[in-house]
């Protein structure tokens, strides 16, 4: 009899998890390895935040809290909510959870039998699909390329919705993309969505206050408030309050879901952290001006790491509105051969040869799925970006 359960075979490890590791290890053995894998801010998180957090644990905040989350932390997520995108949720109708990734599984578990059908623009987040899998949904992956800057059209989403589909997703700012959609651009989603009301919506909002070039993000309710009673609105502390470590998503829904998704977490993981919770309070309530200095220090090196790949040859990058991610092609390179040998198949012989010759950590496209591609991240500090991207400039020039 076998051990683990076949379900698991339905699902991958985190590839990018997997990057950030080899990085580590490579670094541990003394080599010289800049990492532009990982997904979370390099910033520390804001003083204030700290504060609350060791002045909870001295007042003994330290004992089980509601299951999703103390009231005073979701009336503050609620409030968080209206000021920032004019939504309109009840505490009652949030869930506070451990990090965003438990959001979504909580909602497909609580919500997915075997055969549902969840539309998933991509390149995506790698974790959507195998989540949806594991829940036993079918992902329908939705391409969407450079040519409508890695945004869904109204007329594929309209193309892709069966009668099984249970659930569409859709990420704004896009990891890996930087792809953010405006209200305007929402809106003929939005009416697709209108004409299907058997179709959810799980809307990822969690890089929505890192955008950039006076960019106005929008989300789906706050575009058509009519498909409130069939949306879930993420968000969380892990991005714009430079929380990863914390691990605290939340999410406004309708409240049978809520109670639905409150049930599962109290038979999983049960409450949040108390002490994640003070500091998250703080975030969302406490000063917020943190967050412009960050967005201008990530829009000074998205510009300069646009500008170093796309004098690279072989590779086009596409300049983003928001995240802190771009995604290059690397089509050029494919069919070559580096410096070192290495023939360049795919994205993912492109950086592993990246990495093994020149100490640069990147993620390929094939985990997005979308392949011919790569994702960088700017969460780091500038000159080591000038450095990385010098490095893969010279890589790409390598090749012959």
């Amino acid at each position: 009899m076998d051990l683990i359960a076949a379900r698991l075979n339905k699902i991958s490890p985190s590839q990018t998890i997997a990057i950030s590791t080899k990085a580590r290890a490579l670094k541990a053995a003394g080599r010289d390895v800049i990492s532009l894998s990982a997904g979370e801010p390099d910033f520390d998180t804001p003083e204030n935040v700290k504060q609350a957090a060791i002045r909870a644990i001295e007042a003994g905040q330290t004992k089980y809290t509601d299951v999703s989350g103390t009231p005073a932390l979701k009336r503050a997520v609620a409030e968080r909510f209206r000021i920032d995108s004019g939504l309109d949720y009840a505490p009652d109708e949030i869930i506070v959870s451990t990090g965003g990734k438990q959001v979504i599984f909580n909602a497909m578990v609580a919500t997915l039998d075997a055969g549902d059908e969840v539309i998933i623009p991509s390149p995506c987040w790698v974790s959507y699909p195998d989540i949806v899998s594991l829940a036993d949904g079918t992902p329908v992956i939705v391409p969407c390329g450079p040519n409508s800057g890695f945004k869904l059209r109204a007329e594929d989403l309209e193309a892709a919705i069966t009668p099984r589909t249970k659930w569409f997703f859709l990420n704004s700012p896009n990891n890996p993309t930087g792809a953010a959609y405006s209200a305007a651009e929402l809106r003929a989603i939005c009416d697709v969505l209108l004409r299907h009301p058997d179709v959810w919506i799980f809307t990822d909002d969690i890089y929505d206050k890192l955008v950039y070039d006076n960019f106005r993000p929008a989300t789906i309710v706050q575009v058509e408030p009519a498909l409130r009673g069939r949306t879930v609105t993420m968000n969380g502390c892990s991005k714009a309050y430079a929380m990863t470590g914390w691990r605290i998503g939340f999410a406004g829904a309708p409240l049978p879901l809520i109670r639905a998704m409150d049930k599962l977490q109290s038979q999983s993981t049960s409450n949040p952290s108390s002490v994640s919770q003070a500091a998250a309070l703080e975030a969302l309530s406490g000063p917020q001006d943190f967050i412009s200095g960050m967005v201008a220090t990530y829009q000074a090196r998205r510009d300069l790491v646009v500008e170093m790949l796309n004098g690279a040859p072989g590779l086009s990058c596409h300049k983003p509105e928001g995240a802190f991610y771009v995604y290059p092609s690397c089509q050029g390179c494919i069919g070559r051969r580096s410096a070192g040998g290495t023939a360049i198949t795919d994205d993912e012989a492109f950086v592993t040869a990246l990495l093994e010759e020149q100490g640069v950590a990147t993620v390929h496209g094939a985990a997005f799925m979308f392949p011919g591609h790569f994702r960088v991240s700017y969460a780091t500090d500038t000159d080591s970006l000038r450095e990385a991207c010098g490095r893969i400039q010279r890589f790409c020039a390598g090749m012959t």
